[in-house]
């Protein structure tokens, strides 16, 4: 079957409505562009991600239904809670941005990751800019576990997670969702739900209704602290 794409153009940043995506395969948008941090930026506030594999032209993407959390109501379940206890590993936010971006790519097999070094680069680059933000697990200084993704206002588009360690992704969120939430966040897109993320409680939305809610939130202002370089508390229903 023939798709026919927009190609994008290198001078501009303007990308098609969301509602031309495809319907199989289930969101793809458009082609081509490149990974300057703007075009990133204005993709993820227009309701679309950048996914594709090494040696292929630049794929855009903004499926529907789409996967979301809701940070204020994210439950972890009681063994993770149990385990927590127990093991008691330490998290963080943005202090091995780096690190947890190339970990999402090198836990993975070559086939199954998108995140070749180009990816890598641009979200390391906007981390540098204050814009891609990172949660780590340690255990005994080592980091074991994490996930990353873009903010906008109170929203945080996820984009990749990684475990060494049982368990280590699965507190990485839970922390990261009281934290989210606590300084004004209200929602997590997690783009398509997958096993994993249904696991932990993820939702889906229409297109209509995840963009409604992303054009909204994306213009709310969240606390100043909520980015800054910390560690995050142990929540309050396991302490």
């Amino acid at each position: 079957m023939t798709i026919y794409l927009p190609e994008l153009a290198p001078d501009n940043f303007h990308f098609p409505s969301p509602y031309e995506a495809l319907d199989e395969p289930n969101g793809l948008l458009a082609f081509g562009g490149d990974l300057n941090p703007k075009r990133i930026v204005k993709a993820y506030q227009s309701g679309i991600f950048p996914w594709y594999g090494t040696g292929e032209p630049i794929l855009w993407w903004s499926p529907s239904p789409r996967a979301v959390f809701y940070p204020k109501t994210f439950k972890p379940s009681k063994s993770v809670k149990k385990f927590q206890r127990k093991q008691n590993y330490d998290i963080s936010l943005n202090m091995a941005t780096a690190q947890v971006i190339d970990l999402c790519a090198s836990t993975r097999p070559p086939e199954q990751t998108w995140l070749h070094e180009e990816m890598r680069e641009a979200y390391k680059l906007l981390a540098q800019q204050g814009i891609c933000h990172s949660v780590e697990v340690w255990q005994n200084q080592e980091l074991i576990g994490g996930l990353y993704g873009i903010n906008l206002g109170r929203l945080f588009c996820g984009e990749s997670m990684f475990s060494l360690k049982s368990n280590a992704s699965k507190i990485a969120l839970w922390y990261f969702c009281e934290h989210f939430a606590r300084n004004g966040g209200e929602m997590i897109d997690c783009q398509v739900l997958n096993p994993h993320t249904q696991s932990l409680g993820a939702q889906e939305l229409p297109r209509q209704q995840f963009m409604e809610r992303l054009l909204s939130l994306q213009k709310q202002v969240i606390s100043n602290h909520c980015f800054q370089r910390q560690w995050l508390s142990m929540p309050i229903d396991v302490r």
